[in-house]
């Protein structure tokens, strides 16, 4: 292993440890030495994938239950990794919420609830804001640390509604909390910059996860390599963000979408 990927001893703190993408990139940062730390409402969930991950990559591998919009839970992980002895080096700010396609809500803007406004921006964006802060502050006082906040290539363009089939609509939010993690990412890439922090963004594109065929089949033509992404392949990105290979990286977008932003 080159030595400015190996992370060996440095923990990281994967919100929605526990899902699709989440878990690529703790095995991601296990690959190369890291202790991967499963942030996750489905507490059974993230220690079924933090066990799985011990045992193929021989470290230790933390499941922790909360939620990631609650200020008391992510305080709690602190005091649990203070008594772990576990350092505050990494931090992938990666929970989401994408609502499902149904007949019921089309999430057309002129009828879309306040409500919905105001916890998908909270469970997308404002998690961010608070992991950011709390362990962000950590990583301060160290002197040292490092964000990945993982934004889409939804955070660059605009969501094409002719995708979606029942009329079904993209919601608003989706796209506001895309470009928010951008803007958040620049903002503590310059306002932590002198501290020792970096902090940039990754954007992917769609992963396959069983989609609707007619779906998936609209959105490979938009796609200049012609398909969607595996769940594995933003794993290599990962590791150079969260490592030393990437130590001049700061306020970085990290577009990896198989050049769909560019057409």
């Amino acid at each position: 292993m080159n030595k400015n990927f190996n992370i060996e001893g440095q923990s990281v703190i994967i919100t929605g440890g526990a899902g699709l993408l989440g878990s690529k990139h703790a095995e991601a940062v296990a690959e190369i030495g890291g202790i991967p730390i499963l942030f996750h409402s489905n507490f059974n969930a993230a220690k079924k994938i933090s066990q799985k991950i011990e045992k193929k990559f021989s470290v230790m591998c933390f499941p922790f239950k909360g939620d990631a919009t609650k200020e008391n839970d992510i305080k709690n992980l602190v005091k649990f990794m203070i008594k772990k002895k576990l350092k505050f080096y990494g931090l992938i700010n990666n929970v989401a919420s994408n609502p499902a396609i149904n007949k019921k809500n089309k999430n057309e803007f002129e009828k879309f609830p306040l409500k919905n406004w105001n916890s998908e921006l909270n469970i997308g964006l404002t998690s961010y804001f608070l992991f950011s802060k709390i362990i962000g502050e950590k990583m301060v006082k160290n002197k040292k640390g490092v964000i990945i906040n993982i934004s889409s290539d939804l955070g660059i363009i605009s969501p094409d509604q002719r995708l979606y089939k029942n009329n079904f609509k993209k919601p608003a939010t989706y796209s506001v909390i895309k470009h928010g993690i951008i803007g958040l990412t620049k903002y503590l890439a310059t306002y932590w910059g002198k501290e020792g922090l970096r902090v940039n963004c990754l954007c992917p594109g769609g992963v396959y996860d069983n989609q609707d065929k007619t779906f998936v089949n609209k959105i490979e033509k938009l796609i200049p390599i012609g398909r969607m992404a595996n769940t594995s392949e933003y794993k290599g990105a990962i590791q150079f963000m969260i490592s030393n290979a990437s130590s001049y990286m700061n306020g970085a977008t990290l577009v990896i979408d198989g050049g769909r932003t560019i057409w």
